[in-house]
């Protein structure tokens, strides 16, 4: 790094981070609130009296939904750079993933299963519209090779997760209850609630857009009259197919990452339920038994907590030119959800004398936590910093397809739950993700060179 570059990224982190991102930081936090305040509850309550699944079809039911989220981006993502522009994508995203939520909560009027699978349609097409492009928009508010791009990106990270960390808390208590006749009303009042927080999300988009993004996003790539508008139709230089071969071994490397880290919503959702003691002895209160869905909150809490940390860091290591290569950021990333696992598979052991205590839980929420932050938001800022500008929302999409796969392959693997011993169904990951963790280190190299001298 010469001294003028060394220079211009010190103003640059001086500067601070632009106004833009914590505007979006709101809208993510309250899209996420609508989609994690919904899968809190979704296992439990297909495997309610309401919809009736036993649990495997509920966990199969669970990997499709939670995966095609992640992959009708690329279609969300291709619309918007060809025809519609990002900013008009993410409004049509948060309405439909709005009217996702308020159909499911329409069981009761409508049959159960059909309320559930239309709104669950609505939900998925309305996430592949709004996911990629809220992510290429943070991308497009700094310059190329700005050293506060991962840092930005983990704040936006933030959001997603204060809002996965609100959400289990208010839709669990007024949606999770014990199968009684009357438990259609509180679950619907939980779906509604998720609902209800993406129309606060889109209500601020709506006024805040213009005053902290000008027109960044508003048209489609193809449309741009940005001076650099010329380059699109030029075709990819030999520079530019190497970094796309970087992003598409990256969301390689995350479906492992992904199809284990989603336990969270499907097996261990019900061994939160089943196999942990939740009776805590509060002040004032007595004896209290902690909601299942509450525990899905340890995770984005982690997050909020963390994240900050993680940002500081990886700016203080790269002023001193000892910040981890993307590879090895991913490589922590896949070998610390390992780690977790067989940490609760250690715990596991002690269920022949019943639940065992909630710490266990709690302590592969926090370890898979930091594993996630170093995988997750280095992935988004990744791609923007990798793909051609052209093609910036579709490669987002393409990223998130790694979630598609990797939830499809949790989501089948969350079956083996219910015939594996509960130790041999953690250790499991817990091996696969440490040893394919060395395998990222050991070719890091290879793919630092695709990537071309990017950071």
């Amino acid at each position: 790094m010469d001294a003028a570059t060394a220079a211009r990224n010190e103003e640059l982190i001086k500067r601070g981070h632009p106004k833009g991102l914590f505007m979006l930081f709101m809208v993510e936090m309250w899209e996420r609130f609508n989609y994690y305040g919904m899968r809190a509850l979704l296992t439990l309550f297909m495997i309610s009296s309401v919809i009736g699944f036993d649990k495997n079809t509920a966990y199969e039911i669970y990997a499709w939904f939670t995966g095609l989220v992640y992959f009708t981006p690329v279609l969300g993502g291709w619309i918007a750079d060809k025809f519609i522009g990002k900013r008009h994508s993410i409004t049509i995203g948060a309405i439909l993933m709005a009217a996702g939520q308020f159909m499911i909560a329409s069981y009761g009027f409508l049959p159960a299963r059909i309320a559930l699978f239309a709104g669950l349609g609505l939900i998925i097409f309305g996430n592949g519209f709004f996911k990629p492009n809220i992510s290429s928009i943070v991308g497009e508010l700094y310059e190329p090779n700005d050293p506060r791009r991962d840092g930005g990106f983990t704040i936006f990270y933030m959001g997603i997760n204060v809002g996965a960390f609100i959400a289990p808390f208010i839709t669990g208590f007024v949606g999770e209850v014990t199968a009684t006749s009357a438990d259609w009303v509180q679950w619907r009042w939980g779906f509604m609630t998720a609902g209800i927080g993406m129309i606060i999300g889109l209500v601020w988009y709506l006024t805040q857009q213009k005053k902290f993004l000008g027109d960044i996003g508003l048209k489609p790539v193809s449309k741009s009259t940005a001076p650099n508008a010329a380059e699109l139709n030029k075709p990819l230089t030999s520079e530019e197919k190497d970094r796309l071969l970087a992003i598409f071994t990256f969301t390689f490397i995350a479906i492992f990452f992904f199809a284990f880290f989603e336990q969270a919503g499907s097996s261990l959702s019900v061994f939160a339920s089943e196999s942990i003691n939740r009776m805590v002895n509060l002040p004032f209160i007595g004896l209290y038994e902690i909601k299942a869905s509450w525990f899905q909150s340890i995770n984005p809490i982690a997050v909020v907590i963390l994240a900050p940390l993680f940002a500081k860091m990886w700016i203080n290591m790269g002023k001193k030119e000892k910040e981890p290569s993307i590879p090895t950021k991913f490589g922590w990333g896949i070998f610390l959800t390992g780690v977790g696992f067989l940490v609760l598979a250690f715990g596991s052991r002690f269920l022949v004398d019943g639940p065992i205590n909630m710490m266990w839980l709690i302590a592969l929420f926090v370890i898979h936590t930091c594993g996630e932050l170093c995988l997750s938001p280095v992935g988004l800022s990744m791609v923007t910093k990798l793909s051609p500008a052209k093609f910036m929302s579709l490669m987002m999409g393409i990223w998130l397809t790694s979630s598609f796969i990797g939830n499809i392959m949790g989501g089948y693997f969350a079956k083996f739950s219910t015939s594996w011993t509960l130790t041999t169904f953690f250790t499991v990951p817990g091996v696969i993700l440490v040893v394919f963790a060395l395998l990222v280190w050991l070719f890091s190299g290879r793919i630092r060179q695709w990537m071309h001298g990017v950071n």
